[in-house]
């Protein structure tokens, strides 16, 4: 079931008497749970009406209890049960599985109608060595036939999520800023929610936002600031490349990992060129034949470095980087020194 699913099933035909949350999402959930909360429980009953559990701390049984006790003070709650995977045995055990399977049974078998109970396990992904966990506690709650999947948002929908929010704010935001804001916060749906709110204060509406602002005011945005940094350098500009540089030692940035990233960048525009690549897609193309993951964002990013660097330029680039990182590797280096080193050799 997706997001959407469950809201609509809330509106008719109502809550269902369980759910199960899986996934790490957190925009939508929050939305999930205000809305079931705002369906199924009147105004007054809000207050005393939810009720959470954490299950790191109590066991499955104790949340079912509860959910199945008579309330003496609200006539309808939401019993809210974290860290569901908590509830899973250390281990295999089989014996624990069927134990939970047998519980989960009875309680839905005749579940109290003024109860909704919802198990949220939210710290596994839905890929690579998450995948085989988050199975793990969809078997272990295999009896809860509502199920709702919280996927990441993708970039499309991240960026289509920003104009909407923006929208709202009445935020006077460009396509282009909407890319950069979405990409230097990794489509995280709801850094994006707090940001377009951050930024729609910051300016007052009163004027377009730059990406100065987005720099300036998320400060999770380090790859973002990066990548401005490799702009700034192929345009020679060695004064807003110090600015940058002196962003990334603000937000506490391991330097030598900045340097990894502009290596990279530097590689991938200097094979981009020597292929002859002419466009984001043909960069996306080649190095995604190559078995190289290639973001459409990430190849616009290899796109204009190519642009902005001719061949001699990024070759001397990468025998820069290649100092740098060996001054990294002094006894006691002063990193922001050796930085500043880098940038003053690539903007002479």
């Amino acid at each position: 079931m997706t997001p959407q699913q469950f809201v609509a099933q809330l509106k008719s035909p109502g809550p269902a008497p369980a759910y199960l949350f899986l996934g790490s999402e957190n925009y939508r959930r929050r939305v999930c749970r205000k809305m079931l909360i705002e369906q199924f429980l009147p105004g007054e009953l809000r207050e005393d009406g939810v009720v959470r559990h954490d299950l790191e701390e109590v066991d499955l049984r104790a949340v079912l209890d509860d959910a199945g006790a008579l309330s003496l003070f609200v006539s309808r709650r939401v019993i809210w049960a974290d860290s569901a995977e908590g509830a899973l045995p250390r281990g295999v055990s089989s014996e624990a599985d069927a134990q939970a399977a047998r519980m989960l049974g009875a309680y839905l078998d005749n579940p109290p109608a003024d109860v909704v109970l919802v198990f949220d396990a939210r710290r596994y992904g839905f890929d690579g060595e998450d995948k085989s966990k988050l199975e793990r506690v969809r078997k272990f709650y295999a009896r809860i036939p509502n199920v709702v999947e919280f996927h990441p948002y993708t970039e499309a929908e991240a960026r289509k999520l920003a104009a909407e929010l923006a929208a709202r704010q009445q935020l006077k935001i460009a396509s282009p800023e909407i890319t950069t804001l979405v990409e230097a916060l990794g489509h995280d749906a709801a850094r994006i929610a707090i940001e377009i709110e951050k930024l729609a204060l910051f300016t007052g509406g009163s004027r377009p936002v730059s990406e100065d602002d987005i720099f300036a005011l998320a400060p999770d945005a380090r790859s973002t600031t990066i990548f401005a940094l490799v702009g700034a350098l192929a345009r020679g500009e060695r004064e807003k490349s110090l600015d940058y540089l002196a962003t990334l030692v603000r937000e506490g940035e391991y330097l030598p990992l900045a340097l990894l990233f502009l290596a990279t960048q530097f590689r991938f525009a200097l094979a981009a060129r020597e292929e002859g690549l002419r466009s984001p897609q043909q960069i996306q193309a080649h190095f995604s034949r190559l078995g190289v993951p290639m973001w459409p964002s990430r190849a616009q990013q290899v796109f204009q470095t190519v642009s902005a660097f001719s061949k001699e330029k990024l070759e001397r680039a990468l025998i820069e980087v290649f100092r740098t990182d060996k001054a990294f590797r002094d006894r006691n280096p002063d990193d922001r020194l050796v930085m500043e080193n880098l940038i003053l050799a690539l903007t002479r």
